[in-house]
């Protein structure tokens, strides 16, 4: 069974419902689980979204990212020795799927970069699923409710996206078609998830 599960995708893919729902299915089946998401930290989201709004160096938001996923990785690692199911509405890889994408041009090799500097200081998950659409769906679909305005942006969207396919490079991703119903990709994800043991 996997431990370790996140969730990634650009806004409107439906993530945080899907991330919330396989929650309480899991609780409903006898298993203990935590629901966490980025940013983990509240005084480093506030800060984050006070950079945004005063359009802060991208490579300043960026670290601010990352340093609230070394303490964030600490604490699942602690859930995790608990024997708790650990799920994360967003982590490592939308740091290098946005960041990355805000940083093209600015630095070489944005993703590789980013991943130099926290790789190594984090923990990673067993599975990461990625659900996959259309920016202008997205765009469409997202309530805009949590997030950071800043990063809605079809053109910018567009790069994201295609950040995140290229980073599904493993046995760790799965990518799913987030045109399909909520129901459909949390049946696909508890299968995956469980196993036989579903």
């Amino acid at each position: 069974m996997k431990k370790f599960l996140v969730f990634e995708g650009i806004d409107g893919s439906g993530k945080t419902t899907i991330s919330k729902k396989l929650y309480e299915e899991l609780r409903r089946r006898g298993i203990e689980c935590v629901l966490t998401r980025e940013p983990f930290d509240e005084n480093i989201r506030t800060c984050i979204d006070s950079f945004l709004k005063r359009e802060a160096d991208p490579l300043s938001v960026a670290f601010l990212f990352m340093a609230d996923r070394i303490e964030h990785s600490r604490i699942i690692q602690e859930w995790l020795d608990m024997g708790k199911v650990v799920i994360s509405d967003r982590y490592e890889d939308s740091t290098y799927a946005y960041q990355g994408a805000e940083l093209e041009g600015r630095i070489d090799a944005p993703i590789e970069f980013l991943k130099r500097v926290v790789h190594s200081h984090i923990i990673h998950p067993d599975r990461v699923y990625i659900i996959d659409i259309d920016p202008e769906t997205g765009l469409k679909r997202s309530d805009k409710e949590g997030s950071f305005k800043t990063f809605e942006k079809v053109e910018l969207l567009r790069k994201v996206r295609k950040n995140y396919l290229e980073l599904a490079q493993d046995e760790r991703y799965m990518i799913l078609d987030g045109r399909k119903s909520i129901d459909e990709i949390l049946n696909i994800c508890i299968n995956d998830i469980l196993g036989e043991e579903g």
